[in-house]
């Protein structure tokens, strides 16, 4: 049975995903911040008749918690077939380039960009005992330097000085991994899962939890003949998918 450890997985974009990925016959590591928030996500999708999920506490952003969350999956699994870095947070907006803190810029990239350095580091090997391994970090259309140039794109006018740029790092350090593992069995790519109803953004959205994670699902489950080192927005281009940097 492919295993899957999935971040930021108690709720939302996360807890679709985890579900889809069990409604496909994957056993689900279920990483939440907190651990009781991330039982009670267990509990739910029991409720419904998928059992092959357990939960694991990771605060991606201390590096403490990211290495005990390996101890605790050394303990049920040697392989892992699918990670997908999806906790994230905004750190508030708005966020304006000459008014946002410094603080707001480290504890934002403390999550999304170093955080997803930290799990990656500690996890690789685990992926590297799977044939087909898969990393799928979650990105944002937002973090497209050529969109955010464009006054003609709908969301122009949404900026955000550390949550972009945080993403726009993690895009980064995305080719820069894809391209270091381009030689492997591994597939690694950004998956914006779109404009997205959560709390996130106040449910502000325009898509469902359930759209977005057929999205990251579609390329965490893909066969040796997908892409790696994509960023990827199907809300953004339906066809193939892929969205300018």
């Amino acid at each position: 049975m492919k295993k899957v450890f999935i971040t930021g997985a108690n709720k939302s974009i996360g807890f679709e995903t985890a579900r889809q990925l069990l409604q496909k016959g994957y056993y689900v590591y279920l990483g939440s911040r907190s651990p009781e928030k991330g039982l009670q996500a267990v509990e739910k999708l029991k409720a419904e008749g998928l059992h092959k999920v357990e939960a694991v506490q990771i605060d991606v952003s201390d590096d403490n918690s990211v290495k005990a969350a390996r101890t605790e999956i050394d303990k049920k699994t040697d392989v892992l077939d699918i990670l997908i870095n999806n906790a994230g947070i905004s750190g508030g907006l708005p966020q304006t380039a000459t008014g946002t803190g410094i603080e707001t810029f480290r504890k934002v990239f403390d999550t999304n960009l170093f955080g997803v350095v930290r799990t990656i580091r500690e996890f690789k090997d685990l992926l590297e005992n799977a044939p087909e391994p898969r990393i799928v970090n979650v990105s944002s259309s937002m973090a497209s330097l050529t969109l955010n140039s464009d006054p003609s794109w709908p969301y122009y006018h949404h900026k955000g000085a550390a949550y972009l740029s945080s993403k726009t790092a993690l895009n980064m350090y995305t080719v820069n991994l894809a391209y270091e593992l381009r030689d492997t069995s591994f597939k690694v790519n950004l998956v914006d899962p779109g404009f997205i109803k959560t709390d996130f953004n106040n449910h502000r959205g325009t898509g469902t939890v359930e759209e977005a994670g057929a999205r990251i699902v579609k390329y965490a489950v893909m066969d040796k003949n997908g892409p790696t080192g994509k960023f990827i927005s199907e809300e953004y281009n339906p066809g193939t998918g892929e969205i300018p940097w």
